[in-house]
Parts: C-alpha cells; structure tokens; sequence
C-alpha cells in the first residue's frame, strides 16, 4: 500500500520562500517513498491546525509542518489528540525555528531540511498539554513572561524570543512580581515570582544556554522559577545566562525537572504564554506526554549543536543586551521600586 505525505505549509513564512522550493520539495518525500500533496495555510483561525487533523483522520501516514514554530505548533495541536498519530517532519521557514533547531534540521535550506526524511531517521518527541492546548517547546507565566505581548511583532521577526531581553531596559521597570503556587514532582514553590517556564527542548531562542540540559524524550520539563523581580538582578541572571548558564545554581531561582506541573496565582491574574502566544489564564496543570509524536530527527546532527550556532541578529542582539546592562543606573533601579521577594517555602 503505498504511503501518503501532506505538506502542510505556510507562503508566507521565510518571506515566501518555501513556495519556490515546494516542487522540489515533494519531489523529495516522493523521493522517499510518499505520495506527496500540498496544502497553503489560509489567515482564517485554526486553518493549519484544521487540515493536520483532517489529513491525520483521512489516514495520511506523514504530516510535513513547513512554517515557523507557529505552524509546528499549530500542527501538533491537530494530531496531538487523536489515538492514531502519523508521523511528523519539519521544513523550517521562520525567524527562530527552535524545534528544527533542536531536531538538528537545516534552518536555512528548506530542501535540505525536506531531504532529512531519505535519512530514514526518527525520534520520538515530548510534548507539553497545557489544559486543551498542546505545546513543543516552552509555557510560562508571571508578569516577565506578559511583557513579551507589548514586543513589536517586527522586533519579534528580527530576534524571536532574544527581542523581549533587547526591550529589557524599556521593558524590566514595569515588572512587579506576582504571588504564586506552583506543585511540581516531589516539591512545591508558594512566594513571589517574576516568572516560571517550562521548556521541552534546549533551544529557546537560537540559544541552549537557557535550558542546557533539556532532553527531547525523557518525558521531563525543565522548569525555572525566577522568584527576584528587582531590576539589576534580572539583568545579573541573563548575563549568566549568556555567559555559560552559570544560572542553573543561582540562588534566586529555582531549577528543576519535573513531568507535571500546577500553577495558580494567589493573587492578581496571571496569563499563560505557550510557544510564545497567549494560551489562556492560570491555575493551569502543565502534563508532559512522554515520546508522544514520532518526528523525523537529523539524529547525526543534534549532539554537534552548540550555543555558538547563532545568526548573526542574535549576537547583535546579545552584545545590546549586555551593553544595556552595564548602562543601567541606580536612579532606574530605584525608579523600578520593587519590593524584595517576599518569604517563600520551597519543598523538596
């Protein structure tokens, strides 16, 4: 019986670029031993997410997710839910592309990235179930976390997820910190927190500092709490972040890894951001669903990524960022007015 392939795509991400290469690129599943066909993604809501669960009902035995983390995104919520999951490949089209990253998938070679499947190689991925939704690589909360809604979408294309650090000097002031419980394995965080984040791979964007020892299958989130909200010591932990992730042992947060997570606010509103977009408002349980969706993986590729491997906006960025932290003046330190963590109880 022979196989079917549908390549779900975006034509607008990588500024249309995927559509030149789309003969080539079903060439290369046909190649593979797929009837290949075609699907354009449309503006109307849900439309990616619509044909994934569509074809994975209609019996197509590989979904190709071409786009930028959106549309994976979008593709795992249509076939994350269903008892019969087909197969999952990735052609990278957008800014960050932190999945194909840490698939190990050619970033700027959408043909390339197309030809990985004539590897003949897989992995089975972790993804996180964060109440109805789905996510491939990190959720988080905490008024940090909101300040990336008022980053511009333009800044967002140039620097993906790194844009919402370049906006730290405009930005970091407004935080306040909110009061939180969080239940996670074995533990339970209940004080004042700026932030916590879950990640599923290492790579948030374009770097493996942040998360440095994530693994794709262990059926593990990491999970940060940043439990400071003052200023200068927000810009302390992303400078050790950049330098090496000395922050793992930082006292002022919490890293640990767990397979379930629980999160309410004890007081105030606290929005729910997964894989960079708004995903509803806590208390929310965080699941991890271990090996859940076979990805095609470019397995020789993944132990040679290194935190080096970044564009050339990302280390412009980087150097921003630390120059912004060397400007910082007590007057904006104090102007912040941020009242210290309150006392919290952390059980292990």
């Amino acid at each position: 019986m022979t196989k079917r392939a549908r390549v779900i795509y975006n034509p607008t991400s990588g500024r249309g670029a995927l559509t030149g290469d789309l003969v080539e690129i079903l060439a290369t599943y046909e190649q593979a031993g797929y009837e290949t066909s075609a699907y354009a993604t449309v503006p109307a809501p849900d439309s990616t997410e619509a044909e994934a669960r569509r074809a994975a009902k209609d019996g197509f035995d590989l979904i190709v997710a071409a786009g930028g983390d959106g549309t994976i995104n979008e593709v795992v919520n249509g076939i994350a839910g269903l008892r019969r999951r087909p197969m999952m490949a990735i052609i990278p089209a957008g800014t960050t592309n932190d999945y194909a990253r840490a698939l190990g998938i050619p970033r700027d070679d959408p043909v390339g990235a197309a030809k990985v499947i004539l590897k003949n190689k897989t992995l089975k991925m972790d993804i996180g179930r964060a109440g109805k939704k789905y996510f491939i690589n990190i959720a988080a909360g905490g008024l940090l976390t909101e300040l990336t809604y008022d980053v511009p979408s333009q800044t967002k294309s140039l620097f993906g997820y790194l844009a919402y650090i370049v906006k730290g000097a405009e930005l970091l002031p407004r935080i306040k910190p909110i009061e939180m419980d969080i239940k996670f394995d074995g533990g339970e965080y209940r004080g004042n927190a700026s932030m916590f984040f879950l990640a599923l791979t290492n790579s948030v964007g374009g770097f493996e500092q942040i998360v440095p020892d994530a693994s794709l299958d262990d059926g593990k989130f990491t999970m940060i709490i940043v439990k400071t909200a003052n200023v200068v010591e927000i810009m302390q932990l992303m400078t050790k972040v950049l330098n090496g992730g000395r922050h793992v042992d930082d006292p002022r947060i919490i890293y640990r890894k767990t397979s379930t997570v629980t999160a309410k606010p004890i007081s105030n509103r606290m929005m729910i951001n997964l894989d960079g977009e708004y995903g509803g408002d806590a208390p929310m349980k965080f699941e991890n669903l271990a090996r859940h969706i076979r990805t095609v993986a470019n397995l020789d590729e993944i132990p040679s990524l290194t935190a080096e491997e970044m564009s050339a906006e990302l280390q412009e960025a980087e150097e921003k960022f630390l120059a912004g932290v060397e400007q910082i003046t007590e007057d904006e330190v104090k102007a912040a007015d941020h009242p210290e963590p309150t006392d919290a109880t952390v059980n292990k």
